[in-house]
């Protein structure tokens, strides 16, 4: 009797799963698989998540990080890594580093996600779809610190990650972005999902990390934040609720946000399924960043 009411369970499970997997079939969700939720939890369990997304119809698209791997090999050549505001300062040498583990890293998603029954293709370096520009902190000429090869996104050429959406292939994209001039840059991956997801006019994006979501007391896990509305950013930055890390995750959500993108969600990797919680159930996990 005990198996048969676990059996009914799990059909109960599909059967909540049934609508979501009616309401996003052939739409895009974006999810940016970050350092953090890669050196915790279970990233395997994530990918088989993306991969199942795929099975089902949904059209996932990966953006990556690799922050803990530069860092480590950045380590190894005896450079001191420095961040300003969430974002790496990246001289010409760790520009070099942060090519060599990105194109690494993307190459492991993608052999991966192909062991695990999907069909991936990296977009990476000088090979992938970001344009870039170099990130002016404070907003312009002169403002602010000087960070060296950090970029935003000018342009996303979305007509190539179209085309494997179209064969069923999950673009895997790396943060590097080149100039007009073939120079390269580091792009925060929180920042390249955004804009992404922006691009293609996502249904979705996902921001996963090692945190349970935006929390107004960073030690009190109870404190979660489920909803964020875009009016509300400016006011919990100043109370310093945002702040760090969290920053260009909730400016990722903005962006997408603001070219149409329904939310952003910001979801703790470390937790079995996640992404899936957050698309197919009626609860969800996280923290929200919506519009309204």
């Amino acid at each position: 009797m005990d198996d048969i009411k676990a059996l009914v369970e799990k059909a109960d499970v599909l059967v909540e799963a049934l609508p979501y997997i009616q309401r996003f079939r052939r739409k895009v969700v974006v999810l940016k698989y970050g350092g953090s939720a890669m050196g915790s939890g279970d990233p395997d369990g994530i990918l088989r998540d993306v991969v199942f997304m795929e099975c089902v119809g949904i059209r996932p698209v990966v953006i990556h990080g690799g922050g803990n791997a530069i860092s480590a090999r950045l380590k190894e050549r005896g450079i001191v890594p420095r961040f300003v505001s969430g974002l790496r300062v990246t001289d010409a040498e760790t520009m070099k580093v942060v090519e060599e583990v990105l194109l690494e890293v993307n190459r492991g998603i993608v052999e991966r996600l192909g062991q695990l029954g999907g069909r991936a293709r990296g977009l990476a370096g000088r090979n992938g779809v970001l344009r870039a520009k170099r990130h002016l902190p404070g907003g312009g000429a002169g403002a602010g610190a000087d960070i060296g090869f950090v970029g935003d996104v000018e342009k996303v050429a979305v007509e190539p990650i179209r085309e494997l959406l179209r064969k069923d292939i999950i673009p895997v994209i790396a943060p590097v972005g080149a100039d007009a001039e073939g120079n390269l840059y580091n792009i925060n991956a929180d920042t390249a999902a955004g804009e992404v997801a922006a691009a293609l006019k996502a249904e979705k994006l996902i921001l996963l990390t090692d945190v349970r979501g935006i929390l107004r007391n960073p030690d009190d896990e109870g404190s979660l934040i489920g909803t964020l509305k875009i009016g509300d950013i400016a006011t919990l930055t100043a109370a310093g609720v945002l702040k760090g890390g969290m920053l260009p995750k909730v400016r990722a959500g903005v962006t997408s946000a603001a070219a149409g993108v329904p939310k952003t969600h910001i979801v703790d990797g470390r937790l079995p399924h996640s992404t899936l919680l957050e698309i197919f159930t009626d609860a969800g996990i996280g923290t929200e960043i919506v519009k309204g």
